[in-house]
């Protein structure tokens, strides 16, 4: 289990909701750990008050060949990545974005584990951001009748988003930011207005 900061929670005290910046992100990457394999496409999206202040999407060069089995599930190919910019000229652009926001992800402990692995890498500190997974947020909000798996494809179908997932860091980013817009939605059907978040 990578670490990471600790999920956000919601109470009545702390910003409201509609005056939140969310920096939505998906990765892409040459394999499942944060130590060894590497980001291959970064996609991300800044929302607040339910409207995208700004986006951002890249390939990005690992360094390494992308394993055949990983290419098969994203279609990223070596051949794509062969100009793409190396991550020390996106992580910049990344870290902007996520600056006095909270980070959203689906399964965030995936994505923040390799974002914190790559500032350790190229020596950027990291700005620590609250932390907010959709998939756990899901877990928590949704009753397993109404929706027995949080994955992200199922979430989307579940709230009928106009964004469906396809293993594309852009795309999965505007997907996770719809299914996110669903969740709060429930959230302050419950009465919750705002995040309590810790750093």
């Amino acid at each position: 289990m990578t670490s990471c900061s600790p999920q956000l929670t919601f109470d009545e005290l702390g910003t409201p909701l509609r005056d939140v910046t969310f920096c939505v992100v998906d990765l892409e990457t040459t394999g499942g750990s944060h130590r060894t394999d590497a980001i291959t496409e970064v996609g991300a999206v800044a929302v607040r008050g339910g409207s995208r202040i700004s986006e951002l999407g890249t390939l990005v060069d690992p360094g390494v060949r992308v394993p055949a089995d990983i290419t098969r599930l994203t279609g990223i190919t070596n051949a794509m990545l062969h100009d793409a910019p190396p991550l020390g000229a996106v992580l910049p652009s990344v870290l902007d974005m996520l600056r006095g926001s909270v980070l959203v992800a689906h399964n965030a402990p995936f994505d923040t584990g390799f974002l914190k692995a790559a500032c350790e890498r190229l020596d950027r500190p990291w700005p620590g951001p609250p932390v907010l997974c959709t998939a756990r947020l899901a877990r928590a909000v949704l009753p397993h009748a109404e929706c027995p798996s949080v994955k992200l494809g199922t979430l989307a179908r579940h709230f009928g988003c106009a964004t469906t997932p396809d293993h594309r860091a852009l795309t999965d980013a505007r997907a996770t930011v719809e299914v996110l817009h669903h969740l709060l939605e429930r959230i302050g059907n419950l009465g919750v207005q705002s995040p309590a978040a810790r750093p």
